[in-house]
Parts: C-alpha cells; sequence; structure tokens
C-alpha cells in the first residue's frame, strides 16, 4: 500500500515528498519493524517510540512518523503530526481496509460490569444465530478461536488487525470492552460504534486520571464518537449519577436502564437463588421472565444492559431468554469453588471500593454465618482506593485477610499499611499477610460451616506482577489445592 494512501486520513504537518513510498507494514514497537513499514513514533507512560526511530530505520522502516520534527541530518521520509497515536489509529484502519465498516461494533465502557455484560451480549448474539467476536479483559474470542488478552483494550493497530481477523471469520457483531486509557490513548479512535454502553462510574484509575471528572471525561468520548460518527445506539444506566449526563449528550438513539426507577427497561421483581439469579424485567415491548446462571445483584444491572442492546438490535424475546440463560458464569466473576467443603467460597475480580461493596453486600443476602474477605491492592495504582476498601471490608466483613494483589515495584508491606490506615474498629478484625499463598490457606484453615469466604481483587489473572518478575498465580487454584489440603475434594 502506497504511503500516500495509508495516510488519506491524517493531516501532516510537515507535507514531505512521501506520496509514492511503498509501506509493507506498520509498527509501533522498533522491535517489530520489518522491511518496508512504517514506524509510528507514539509516547506511551513510560517511554517515548522517538527514541528508538534510528533502530527502526536500520531494521528497514520506509517512513518514520512523529509528533517531532526530523532531527537534524535525517535524510529518509519523516512525516510530522500533531497527534501520533490518532493518526497510528488512522493508518492502521486504512491498512487493515477500515474493517469496522463490515460489521455491527457494540462498545461498553464503566467501571465495573463491563466483562459480565459483554459475555451476555455475545451469548444472546450466538442464540440469535449471528457469529460474533469478543474483546474483553479476560480475552479475545472469535468464531475460530480465543487467546488470553494483553490489556482489556488493545493497542489500536492490534485492535485494527483483530477486527480484521474477525471480518475473515465472517463475524456479524463485536462486543467490545472500552476502557477509559483505551479511549484516552486514543486506542479505539476511528472504529466506528454501532452501540455504545455505560455501566457506572466509581473511584478507579484516578493514578493515571487523576481525577474523577477527568475519568468521566475519558468514558464520555464513547458517546460522542471516536474521530467518526457517533454511535448510533446508546445504552445508559440511569442508577448510576453519572447516567444523567450522558443521556444530555448522547447523538442518537437513548435506551436507559435501571433496577429501581422509570427506565426503558426495568427490573419488576428479582430472587437470588443458589443457582443463579431469577429476573422479571419490562421492556419497551415485553415482560420477560428470565434465569441466569450469574450471581450477584450486579448482574441485574448486567442483564438490563445487554436486554436493551440486543433488543436494539432486533433480536428476538425468546433468543435474547436463550442467550441469557445459556450464559455460563464469568471466569472470576463472583467464581463459585465448589470442593464439597461445609462453606461457600467465591472468587471475584472486584478490585475497587464500589465492586468490594457489592460483592460483599451480595454474599451477605447468602446469609452466612460469618463472612470472610480477603483482598488486597495492587501496587503503582489509585492509592487514595486503598483506605477506603479497608472501610468497607470492615463495615460487611467479620473478618479481613490484607495481602497483596499485584504489588509490582511497590514495597508490599507499605502497601498493606495504607490499607490497614483505613481500618478503624478495635479490637481488630483483620490479619497482615503479605504472602497471598498463605493468606487463602489461613483465610480457608479458619473457615467454620456455614460460613463464606470471599477472595477478592484478581478474579481470573492466572499471574501476580512482582518487582522483579511476573510469577504464575491463580486464586482458583489456591484455593482448590488449599481445599484439598484440608480433606475436601470436586
Amino acid at each position: 500500500m502506497q504511503l500516500s494512501q495509508l495516510l488519506q486520513d491524517v493531516a501532516p504537518i510537515s507535507d514531505a515528498s512521501f506520496r509514492n513510498v511503498e509501506i509493507h507494514g506498520l509498527a509501533y514497537d522498533s522491535r517489530k519493524v520489518g522491511s518496508g513499514y512504517l514506524f509510528v513514533a507514539i509516547k506511551g507512560e513510560k517511554t517515548d517510540g522517538n527514541f528508538f526511530t534510528a533502530q527502526a530505520m536500520e531494521r528497514g522502516a520506509a517512513a518514520i512518523l512523529s509528533e517531532n520534527s526530523a532531527p537534524a541530518g535525517f535524510s529518509g521520509c519523516w512525516i510530522q503530526v500533531g497527534n501520533a497515536r490518532q493518526a497510528l489509529a488512522k493508518a492502521a484502519a486504512s491498512f487493515y481496509q477500515n474493517p469496522t465498516r463490515a460489521f455491527e461494533l457494540i462498545g461498553i465502557t464503566g467501571t465495573n460490569g463491563k466483562t459480565s455484560t459483554a459475555y451476555l451480549i455475545e451469548s444472546i448474539l450466538r442464540a440469535a444465530g449471528a457469529r460474533v467476536g469478543v474483546i474483553s479483559t479476560i480475552e479475545y474470542r472469535g468464531p475460530e478461536g480465543k487467546r488470553a488478552a494483553e490489556r482489556t483494550t488493545p493497542e489500536s493497530l492490534d485492535l485494527q488487525a483483530l477486527f480484521a481477523k474477525f471480518v475473515e471469520q465472517r463475524c456479524r457483531f463485536i462486543v467490545m470492552e472500552v476502557s477509559s486509557h483505551a479511549l484516552d490513548m486514543e486506542r479505539a479512535h476511528f472504529c466506528q460504534f454501532r452501540t455504545a454502553v455505560f455501566t457506572n462510574l466509581t473511584q478507579d484509575h484516578l493514578d493515571y486520571h487523576h481525577t474523577l471528572e477527568n475519568y468521566f471525561l475519558a468514558k464520555q468520548r464513547l458517546f460522542l464518537g471516536t474521530g467518526l460518527k457517533p454511535p448510533a445506539q446508546s445504552v445508559i444506566n440511569r442508577d448510576d449519577p453519572y447516567g444523567a449526563s450522558l443521556e444530555l449528550i448522547c447523538a442518537g438513539r437513548c435506551l436507559t436502564y435501571s433496577t429501581a426507577m422509570s427506565a426503558d427497561f426495568q427490573i419488576l421483581d428479582s430472587r437470588l437463588e443458589k443457582a443463579g439469579l431469577w429476573v422479571r424485567l419490562r421492556t419497551p415491548e415485553a415482560i420477560l421472565e428470565i434465569q441466569t446462571r450469574l450471581m450477584g445483584r450486579p448482574n441485574l444491572s448486567n442483564t438490563l444492559a445487554a436486554v436493551a442492546v440486543a433488543w436494539d438490535l432486533g433480536i428476538e424475546p425468546a433468543a435474547i431468554q436463550r442467550g441469557i440463560e445459556s450464559c455460563a458464569p464469568i471466569p472470576g466473576r463472583f467464581e463459585w469453588i465448589d470442593c464439597g467443603q461445609p462453606f461457600h467460597v467465591f472468587v471475584d475480580y472486584a478490585h475497587t471500593p464500589d465492586a468490594l461493596e457489592k460483592l460483599l453486600l451480595t454474599t451477605r443476602e447468602l446469609r452466612p454465618k460469618r463472612l470472610l474477605v480477603l483482598f488486597g491492592c495492587g501496587g503503582e495504582r489509585d492509592r487514595a482506593k486503598r483506605p477506603a476498601m479497608a472501610r468497607i471490608a470492615e463495615s460487611l466483613a467479620d473478618f479481613c485477610w490484607i495481602t497483596s494483589d499485584n504489588p509490582r515495584n511497590e514495597d508490599p508491606m507499605q502497601i498493606l499499611a495504607e490499607i490497614e490506615s483505613g481500618f478503624q474498629a478495635r479490637p481488630v478484625r483483620y490479619q497482615l499477610e503479605p504472602d497471598r499463598r498463605t493468606a487463602i490457606r489461613e483465610a480457608l484453615r479458619q473457615a467454620q460451616p456455614g460460613d463464606a469466604v470471599v477472595i477478592a481483587g484478581k478474579g481470573h489473572e492466572t499471574y501476580q506482577v512482582r518487582a522483579d518478575r511476573t510469577v504464575h498465580f491463580d486464586d482458583r487454584e489456591e484455593v482448590r489445592q488449599a481445599l484439598g489440603e484440608l480433606g475436601f475434594s470436586s
């Protein structure tokens, strides 16, 4: 593809003579540059691609695209742009023949509930006979295979390549989680969304966004359009205070949902059962009674969001019902670990104050004799939520184990101390144990018949990030092994 065609939607600052340069590939990582590639130098959180332009040229790059001007003495093809991340996204879309024009793209943003909502929508669409691709925090999955997710929303070049594979697999719909980081870093730029979904917004990622308002403004971009037309349909959670602001700015059709107030899609009645949730809900055209295998009150909202999306896509009520009822429990989302022990054990991804509170309130509905909770907080992430999570755990749990999550380059004991500062009750009802494996075993040893043990924070993750290395660690595996050591087996 000629560079002029590749950059047809990009307005360079310096319009050098590059029109007839032939481009064979794109890269934003100099180590992945091949002969005839366009290297796009983007600025990341930890490094700057402009430091590696010489290496890109040595590896055969035919052109460099950057926000910087060409360095003195540079004799190759250098294109200067105002926004390299947007330019990368546009070039990637052109390189892969604008794949989002070939399917209906459904984007889901919010602090919590994105993955469960995505899986519910996917299940409904599959029940309707459609070919579907999913891009989620857990994995990227299409009709012909899946792989573990590297991040919630891939970098724009990787995202467009993934879209192109979904086109090859003849997908009619793509359901994608869209993180605030992805929106702020233009990863979803130049993607044509058919539908945008807002689940909620609570404290998280303030290490990056600094304020809750900035966090919201990043989420808001999905509903205004990411460089192309705004979504034709928006689905908004009216139970969340930020939902009202989004209702005012939605350019297309706006559908609302609520578990407690008047909305287009509304819960009329529900029961938490051992096998999941029984739900009676109202749509603009019908009342549905649905039994879902997903546990927990937050899944009432997630179910409503999925129903609203499917309804607007024209999916028949029977397929909506089949899809929700056939949706398997989501890995690491209120995942029940049953090895025959006389107490409940749940593993959940809850790693924000709001998510932890909802998780513990849901567990309380099961009326356990005691609620025991184990959690930690990630290193190099929003520090303000550490004492807040302690206050929530203390108010809802009978005893807590505070342990390491992904400490990264922070001192694990310092993280635990900041969490501990949120506890107020005396005598203390918590224990500090930095080793997560030891903490899990101690919590399960202390559990008695009729108790509920909640292991929160990592959910589906199969690793732990430490200062010097990343090691394999899966809470679910650790729980099963520990229960086996106590004499229980599934």
